[in-house]
């Protein structure tokens, strides 16, 4: 018996979706690794040491420090969301005027969208601190108590009703699928945006911690993505985040309290 064409239709847009999606989040971290076309400056402390500073906020750096937050969001994002955006080519997929693949590209697009957002807004405020001189050349924050006390803020958020149910709403991707076959384009893209506020709602207050550990470190990124992937993925998801709020709030406790000694 011949395969369904809609269904070995579905298994090469689940392929192309996929290797999209791997291709993407491969060259963002590759770019993240490679210093994000952002040159930093040196200063010579004396005694041979040296210590990194960042450059002046001219036009071309602004935009280039925007740049880096798109891509370390679409790094660090992606992987978690891919779930969702495979659901719109799968198989239980129903017809519908748009097709699986632009779906999930204009899906993408509206999920993105949010992101961009949230990197104009990071933008600012690394160039608000950064003028305020409160940041390092490693883009951190340069008070301890006010690390420390950053700290504690996103374990308690980690802990907060808001938390989770942005987070089971990740998680579920109720909304990824149609409940009718009539959905337009403009729809596909409203479920992506909407699905990246519930993402921004779980993961963004994640984020303050790179002004933790530095903001071009990809360690920390890695360190943080990884934590947002196994809090979607997981089946125990919810707990993981509950403890890793008590974690923070337990070594942000630390950190202030060594920093006020």
């Amino acid at each position: 018996m011949p395969a369904c064409p809609f269904h070995a239709a579905t298994r090469h847009d689940r392929t192309v979706v996929l290797l999209g999606l791997a291709v993407l989040i491969t060259a963002s971290w590759i770019y993240l690794l490679l210093g994000a076309g952002i040159e930093m400056d040196m200063m010579d402390m004396g005694a041979g040491q040296v210590t990194l500073m960042t450059p002046a906020w001219t036009e071309r750096d602004a935009a280039l420090v925007l740049v880096m937050w798109i891509v370390m969001m679409a790094a660090m994002m992606l992987p978690s969301a891919a779930p969702a955006f495979l659901r719109l080519v799968g198989p239980g997929r129903e017809r519908t005027r748009t097709s699986g693949m632009a779906s999930a590209l204009l899906f993408t697009a509206g999920y993105l969208a949010v992101w961009i957002a949230f990197s104009v807004a990071a933008t600012l405020l690394q160039w608000a601190l950064d003028r305020a001189d409160l940041l390092t050349g490693q883009v951190a924050i340069r008070s301890a108590v006010a690390a420390g006390w950053l700290v504690i803020a996103v374990g308690l958020y980690q802990l907060t009703p808001l938390k989770q149910a942005c987070l089971r709403r990740c998680r579920s991707c109720a909304d990824c699928r149609p409940q009718t076959g009539l959905q337009e384009a403009h729809f596909w893209t409203a479920q992506g945006a909407r699905y990246g506020v519930s993402c921004f709602g779980c993961c963004g207050i994640l984020m303050g911690l790179l002004l933790v550990g530095g903001v071009m470190n990809v360690f920390w990124m890695a360190a943080i993505a990884t934590g947002v992937l196994a809090e979607k993925v997981l089946p125990w998801g919810g707990v993981l985040a509950r403890l890793t709020g008590a974690g923070l709030i337990g070594w942000g406790s630390i950190w202030l309290a060594v920093a006020v000694i």
